[in-house]
């Protein structure tokens, strides 16, 4: 048996308990990401995270059988028994068994988050092993395919494919006709430039012709021509990327065979008017380069991602139990998908996360803040790509405000915030959130470097956001928070406490004593009392909110808030959850699963975190919804209100980066040294 197989059988089963709203199969960025959004992968089409159809079809055909393993087509064609799913951090797995064979079907997404090399490439690994149950020989042969709507925005639009041998590789392109790069912006929007690419080291691969599908379903037989009959509009007798193996007589001894998929977007984001390529790119590789140097790393990737599974499940289950591992690994690769990774033209790692059926706003800030300990505690390099925009952006004479933006556009184009007022007008801006989020992530990334060196390149911007805080952050104006879905609102306790913090920061960076932050704190714990909880806004009695902020004050060591305010908060909150979880205050019965366990974090003692983020974990585990992991929901029914697959889900890994020893072991592979 392969290294490969004993790690899959010893490999513990995660997900025996967690049904996943949606399960990750090709999951990298916001245009190249596909899921399957059933309990069965032969139930429904796999879909981009949009909803839109992005079909992959899989059919196997044992002893002259054909049955489904992947997709819903062709419709007659009986699906074989799915027997199990598994998901790790990197990979997704799923066992079906029939007709006396056992198939494995792995997709692999080798992202590494300390790796930006391995991350950036835009490669999964699909491998199936078959072996015999019965121990009798079995004729097996595989089927797969995936559709030409992953190369378009919608099916009206024409494609073009080719064929071509890279290597030892044989490869099928897919593409639009128009390639109208970085033509346009939004949120529900799928990527129609670049291509798709479906690469195998040893098969018969056919480009163009879905009737491949039908003759291999009725026969087993593949076609011996690609067909030309192109430009040619998706609805129109869709094409196909395919490839046939032949796996020949197959017993007990499993039967190993794998294929890539690719995209390559071209160009992939505009960043003040300036395209930048993919950080893949930088040095001058192109689409050969990327599929020779992804088939020569197979083997090892897979190696290096079992084991990168495997400790970080172990942690996770250690920090927070088995519930809590199981959905941080849900948001894993869903975390970094909702990004893309660039070079700018000097090199420069810059990494754009999209604000997912939100309003599709690029590099927002308020994602990013929610996200960070994901990437605070995995690769803080990550985060500085993150910022690194955004400080740029508000060192520009253009930016005329006196605190932090909110965005750098709409997703891929990148040129200026149009959020609310944008450069223009002071309208329905977010000063306090923005300039606190900012300044609370400078210092997380100093703490995590021991060294304040970033935060110094820009140290006139983050001190103009410092003394913005002093002035106006105790008592904030009629203003929007990141949970913006709320509306305005005046004197936000929970937005001055991420004020306070954004000055505690300033005061770490610059190594002065915390003295004006615990001033400013001590009023705030005697304005925002009300007996047994503090206050959703300093003027309205009998009100309350998650104090989800308040987090960094324990992470960062600040301590400036008494010691007493979090446990009063914690104790309260006990008296208001719902069975999916806590309400984010006392207006509705909505709530953010990132700031659940945020909340949860708080608490001293484990049962109490359990009590807060075991209902997270029933939400994604019996949400109706079946979307990519959503992050604001309904806590007394679990229906979600319209976010999915946003990025934001990162921030489950609080409760790791709380930890100090976590902190310091997981971000010091980056190069960090908490």
């Amino acid at each position: 048996m392969s290294k490969w197989l004993i790690a899959l059988v010893c490999a513990p089963a995660l997900f025996g308990e967690l049904r996943p709203p949606a399960v990750p199969l090709v999951v990298h960025d916001p245009y190249f990401s596909i899921w399957s959004m059933s309990d069965r992968l032969t139930d429904t089409p796999t879909k981009h995270w949009t909803g839109t159809d992005q079909p992959m079809t899989g059919l196997v055909r044992v002893d002259g059988k054909t049955m489904r393993f992947l997709g819903t087509m062709p419709r007659n064609t009986p699906a074989m028994a799915q027997v199990s799913r598994e998901l790790t951090p990197t990979r997704t797995i799923y066992g079906f068994e029939s007709s006396g064979v056992h198939l494995t079907l792995t997709f692999l997404t080798p992202a590494i988050a300390s790796d930006m090399e391995i991350l950036s490439r835009p490669v999964t690994y699909v491998t199936f092993d078959a072996r015999s149950t019965d121990s009798q020989p079995h004729a097996v042969s595989l089927y797969f395919d995936a559709g030409s709507q992953i190369a378009v925005n919608v099916p009206e639009q024409k494609v073009v494919w080719s064929r071509n041998r890279i290597g030892e590789l044989d490869v099928v392109r897919i593409g639009s006709a128009e390639q109208p790069v970085l033509g346009k912006s939004g949120d529900n929007l799928r990527i129609d430039w670049g291509y798709f690419y479906l690469a195998v080291p040893k098969g018969e691969v056919l480009a163009g012709n879905r009737t491949a599908r039908d003759q291999f379903a009725a026969s087993g037989s593949f076609p011996d021509a690609d067909d030309l009959d192109m430009p040619r509009a998706v609805g129109e007798n869709s094409p196909v990327a395919a490839v046939h193996f032949d796996l020949g007589q197959v017993g007990t001894a499993p039967v190993t065979k794998h294929l890539l998929l690719a995209y390559d977007d071209v160009f992939a984001i505009e960043y003040f008017q300036r395209k930048l390529r993919a950080y893949w790119r930088r040095n001058g590789m192109g689409p050969d380069g990327l599929l020779r140097a992804a088939e020569k790393d197979y083997d090892s990737l897979r190696e290096r991602c079992i084991q990168f599974d495997r400790e970080l499940t172990a942690d996770l289950v250690k920090e927070g139990g088995q519930k809590y591992a199981e959905l941080a690994i849900l948001t894993y690769r869903q975390t970094l998908a909702a990004h893309k990774l660039v070079a700018d033209l000097d090199g420069t790692p810059l990494y754009f996360s999209k604000e997912n059926f939100s309003n599709g706003s690029i590099d927002t800030v308020d994602v990013t803040y929610p996200s960070s300990p994901f990437f605070l505690l995995l690769n803080p390099e990550l985060l500085k790509a993150q910022i690194r925009p955004i400080l740029d952006y508000a060192s520009l004479a253009r930016w005329p405000w006196p605190y932090a933006p909110h965005d750098l556009g709409k997703y891929p184009l990148a040129n200026g915030q149009l959020y609310g007022g944008g450069e223009k007008s002071e309208e329905n801006q977010m000063p306090v959130e923005e300039s606190g989020n900012m300044l609370i992530m400078v210092a997380a990334l100093a703490h995590a470097d021991h060294d304040a060196a970033f935060a110094k390149k820009y140290w006139p911007v983050l001190t103009k956001w410092e003394q913005y805080l002093e002035h106006n952050g105790l008592h904030p104006g009629n203003q929007l928070s990141t949970d913006d879905f709320a509306g305005h609102l005046a004197n936000n306790t929970n937005l001055a406490i991420k004020a306070i913090l954004g000055i505690a920061s300033y005061e770490m960076l610059e190594g002065k004593s915390y003295n004006p932050a615990k001033s400013m704190a001590k009023s705030w714990a005697q304005e925002a009392d009300d007996g047994d909880h503090y206050r959703l806004a300093f003027d309205k009695p009998g009100t309350w909110s998650e104090k989800y902020n308040l987090v960094w004050d324990k992470v960062l060591g600040f301590h400036v808030f008494p010691p007493d305010v979090a446990a009063k908060e914690l104790a309260f909150y006990k008296t208001k959850q719902n069975a999916f979880g806590l309400p984010l205050d006392n207006r509705a019965q909505y709530t953010k699963l990132d700031w659940v366990v945020w909340t949860a974090t708080l608490a001293d003692k484990q049962p109490d975190f359990l009590t807060l983020a075991d209902a997270a974990y029933k939400f994604a585990n019996e949400t109706p919804d079946r979307v990519p992991l959503s992050d604001w929901y309904e806590t007394v029914d679990g229906k979600h209100r319209g976010f999915q697959a946003r990025s934001v889900v990162g921030g489950v890994y609080m409760k790791m980066l709380a930890d100090p020893e976590m902190w310091k072991k997981w971000a010091g592979r980056a190069g960090a040294r908490p």
